[in-house]
């Protein structure tokens, strides 16, 4: 025999089937309005945020009721990334998570997002504070600058000069860990390595190809390049194959396991770095969501629930920082390119 309780329950389920029935909708979560994510990236054919785009549609799946919009510009320009914004603005999205190609350029548009109730999340590269509510770090500027010096210096066995291929001037994750870069070279033991220029392929590969041959004439002694952008990295390596130059130039910096796998096994490169971009698409969706529900304000000292990655805390000037970076080589490039 059922208890009273159960009843109650039986009637009240009953009735919401049967009210939907009526309304002609077909499920409770169908039911449920949508929190529209837009990802505004720096430009679209770049594998990385291919990647990212893969956690936030991972996060979206858990959470239940979020749709991922996934934009950006051709080429990696803010004026690209406003134009878009402002579209975004006029279909109301939630939520805007955006890798900035400007730091600063960015600031009025997404001024006015927000003033929409649109809230409004940077990740991997950062608008300044006053134009967003939470800055999502991979991983810790410094970290991520001195992972690249101490890979080049066991690269190029801690002496000889080498560059820097960037990609846009403007862009502010680049520009920081450059600075990074430069602060642990201050360390004697980098003594005899010479950082000799900085060039920019501005996140397209044939430009970053074009930039590494200018370098290989403008310095004939040149030992290694780093680069901290998954475009530029691979424009290195394939150089540096392409001129017979295996073993002389060495490239290192930030890259995917998926793209980078032939020039470690070719040799052009020994080692290189990345941060799970799977992990930190999730983690921004996760926060972007709870932002938008008002489970968390965005305020230093604020823990947010970012599902399978845990709680994140959010730091000063709204900054959240995941995790340091991770090494790839000849031991585990394989096994990772088939994930990412």
């Amino acid at each position: 025999m059922s208890s009273p309780l159960s009843a109650i329950r039986g009637v009240a389920a009953a009735l919401v089937v049967a009210s939907i029935t009526l309304c002609g909708v077909t499920s409770i979560s169908q039911a449920q309005e949508k929190v529209r994510v837009a990802f505004l990236v720096k430009n679209l054919g770049n594998r990385f945020f291919d990647a990212v785009r893969d956690g936030g549609t991972e996060a979206a799946k858990e959470l239940g009721n979020v749709e991922i919009i996934y934009v950006g510009p051709t080429s990696a320009t803010a004026e690209g990334q406003i134009e878009i914004i402002n579209s975004l603005i006029a279909q109301r999205v939630d939520a805007i998570a955006i890798s900035a190609n400007d730091t600063n350029a960015l600031i009025p548009a997404t001024k006015r997002a927000m003033q929409r109730g649109i809230r409004v999340v940077s990740f991997d590269s950062a608008i300044a504070p006053e134009g967003r509510i939470i800055q999502v770090d991979p991983s810790e500027t410094k970290l991520i600058g001195a992972k690249q010096v101490q890979m080049m210096a066991d690269a190029m066995g801690g002496e000889g000069e080498f560059a820097i291929l960037s990609a846009a001037s403007t862009m502010t994750n680049q520009n920081n860990w450059i600075a990074a870069m430069k602060d642990e070279l201050k360390d004697p033991k980098y003594a005899k390595m010479k950082l000799v220029t900085t060039a920019y392929g501005d996140d397209q590969s044939d430009k970053s190809y074009r930039e590494t041959l200018g370098l290989f004439k403008s310095y004939p002694n040149l030992k290694g390049i780093i680069s901290p952008t998954s475009i530029g990295i691979v424009a290195a390596a394939k150089a540096v194959t392409d001129q017979n130059l295996v073993g002389k130039v060495h490239v290192t910096g930030l890259g995917l396991p998926s793209e980078m796998k032939a020039a470690v096994e070719a040799g052009a490169t020994k080692s290189f770095a990345i941060w799970n971009p799977i992990d930190l698409g999730y983690t921004t969706t996760q926060i972007a969501y709870n932002l938008v529900k008002g489970t968390v304000k965005g305020v230093p000292g604020d823990e947010v629930p970012t599902g399978r990655m845990g709680k994140v805390k959010v730091g000063e000037n709204g900054v959240v920082v995941m995790s340091e970076p991770f090494t790839f080589d000849k031991s585990n490039v394989a096994e990772y390119a088939k994930v990412f």
